[in-house]
């Protein structure tokens, strides 16, 4: 609808007399609101008013003309009036809520489901946590935002592969075989020396002073001296216990998907990066030498720097100017920073996808440029324009109105399983979800564990719960769901606001789509659900004329409809009791 209207305001405006010669309609940008106030029509548009100064009119002459002149379907709009200084309000006609309404109940799970971005693909990476300890609280916002982001694309018709970037190498998988190794031998040798630290743990003499502390460090270390027993003691490195907490940590990571409902569909592992394939390079080392030919990349210190300076990165000054801020792609140790294999993977992802998108946390802000830059630098701007980033904010979990000490080293957090196990799967996804990704989210324990509508998730649950029951009511006193019903009694004012808040939904979901915001169909799907009580409340359907009864109970399946599917983007469960 508002892609017609919009398109109807544009061919309008272009037959307005006496326009200046640089005006093209056809790039106007035409946006539609909801009016807060229903009196003030279905959708309403400013257009006019932005137009005053280009046009050298008053924006209510603009209006006006558009209004007197514009071609719309009489099926589909009832009128297009002018108010206020100049706002295009529109309404809707009677047959576009009937025709739309009957398309939710044919569409049925297919409904919101769109061809926009038929025949692209999209890479959404997300969560690719080292497998250094079981997934914490934060993971799982990054968890939850990047499936639900993958499944919104897919519903606008991308071919979507959900991505995990398994890094398995580097200093942190060190200190994590490390850990184990000192475990280990403390149980296969009681005796081993102990050694306390700062914050008053005792360890093994030989556990390194930032290792890993929790108790999966433990049942690693034990595992191994089962099926081993002291034959790894005399192991040159610590090789063998870090490639078995790397497995088991990663099973478990995997397993703690699956409970809020994330299947990855690819992993990616960080070493196929550095190693050379049909007489080619490593990917990373490529990168650098490619950088380097083209006068981005110089050495300094014995590192290897990336000349960001020369593409636009800068730094302000204390005296208010600026200055170039160069990044280190290689250490004077020759381990590459993490910016040099990202740009090597997101190489590999932009020839792979028509978009890849990125969930990354507000600790990647600072840096991600950086990969833009660098793909920029090596594969053109179509190739960097393909990258689309998702950052969202931490996570402070609040228990009776205090927050909830978390540490991954220490073990003090509270796990994503642990928190899973507290408030269930449905409650933690949509906790995580109901707020923008660039707000900090404070999860209230108190309000997930409350089992009443004061729940966000239990009012929409509840919602499609109650509509169930009342088509299992309706079947047993005679009513016939699936009987033909003339769509045109529903005139009540609570029956024409739920059929328009219905038909929102396609857009709804292009919208949470295209911004990345999943928090967007999150709050309107409550609007549903209130949208749908007040309905319930003013209009009876057991009980009223067969005829007026079967059209509104038509209505409620179609309600159902709705935040069914809504619920199933989101990977909430839809009950039909509760």
């Amino acid at each position: 609808m508002e892609d017609a209207l919009a398109a109807a305001v544009r061919a309008a405006l272009a037959g307005l007399p006496d326009l200046p010669n640089d005006f093209d309609a056809q790039s106007v940008a035409v946006e539609f609101q909801t009016p807060n106030d229903p009196t003030h029509g279905d959708l309403a548009t400013n257009v006019a008013m932005q137009l005053a100064r280009p046009l050298r009119r008053s924006p209510r002459a603009i209006a006006e003309a558009v209004a007197q002149t514009i071609a719309v379907d009489p099926a589909r709009v009832a009128a297009v009036e002018v108010a206020g200084p100049g706002f295009l309000n529109v309404r809707f006609a009677s047959a576009h809520l009937t025709t739309g309404l009957q398309d939710v109940l044919t569409q049925g799970d297919a409904y919101g489901r769109t061809t926009d971005h038929a025949g692209e693909t999209a890479i959404v990476e997300f969560v690719s946590a080292n497998p250094t300890g079981p997934l914490t609280v934060g993971h799982g916002r990054n968890a939850v935002l990047g499936d639900t982001i993958a499944e919104l694309l897919a519903w606008t018709g991308y071919d979507v592969t959900r991505e995990y970037y398994f890094n398995d190498a580097g200093r942190q998988m060190r200190v994590l075989g490390q850990s184990v190794r000192a475990r280990y031998q403390a149980i296969v040798r009681p005796d081993t020396p102990t050694k306390t630290l700062e914050d008053g743990l005792v360890v093994p003499e030989s556990f390194p002073e930032d290792g890993y502390r929790g108790e999966y460090i433990t049942e690693v270390a034990q595992h191994l001296a089962d099926a081993r027993g002291d034959a790894l003691l005399d192991a040159p490195d610590e090789g063998p216990f870090t490639d078995a907490a790397r497995d088991a940590v990663f099973d478990e990571i995997m397993g703690t998907l699956r409970r809020l409902g994330v299947e990855m569909d690819r992993t990616f592992n960080e070493r196929t990066l550095y190693a050379e394939a049909d007489g080619q390079p490593a990917p990373v080392w490529a990168a650098v030498d490619t950088l380097r030919e083209q006068g981005l990349v110089y050495d300094r210190d014995g590192a290897v720097w990336f000349k960001t300076s020369a593409l636009g990165k800068t730094v302000a000054t204390k005296d208010g100017g600026e200055e170039g801020k160069d990044v280190v792609l290689v250490k004077a140790s020759g381990e590459p920073t993490y910016r040099l294999p990202d740009i090597a993977y997101h190489l590999d992802k932009v020839a792979r996808a028509d978009l890849v998108l990125d969930v990354f946390g507000a600790d990647h802000i600072a840096t991600y440029p950086d990969v833009v830059r660098g793909v920029r630098a090596l594969a053109g701007d179509e190739a960097a324009d393909r990258i689309d980033v998702v950052v969202y904010q931490f996570v402070t979990l609040v228990r009776a109105g205090q927050p909830v000490k978390m540490s991954t080293r220490k073990a003090t957090y509270e796990t994503l399983d642990d928190l899973v196990d507290e408030v269930g799967e449905d409650v933690t996804r949509f906790f995580f979800l109901m707020r923008a990704p660039g707000t900090h989210l404070e999860f209230d324990l108190d309000l997930a564990k409350e089992a009443s509508e004061k729940n966000p998730v239990f009012y929409l649950q509840y919602a499609h719960a109650r509509i169930a029951s009342i088509e299992r009511k309706a079947t047993e006193t005679g009513l016939d769901a699936s009987a033909d019903a003339d769509l045109a009694l529903l005139d009540h004012e609570s029956e024409e606001a739920l059929v328009k808040t219905l038909l929102q939904f396609p857009d709804e979901i292009r919208a949470a789509a295209e911004a990345r915001a999943p928090h967007k169909l999150a709050t309107y799907l409550r609007d549903v659900a209130t949208a749908f009580n007040a309905f319930y409340r003013d209009c009876r359907i057991v009980g009223e004329e067969t005829g007026l009864a079967t059209a509104r109970l038509k209505l409620a399946t179609a309600t159902r409809t709705v935040l069914k599917n809504g619920l199933t983007v989101l990977g909430i469960d839809a009950p039909k009791s509760m």
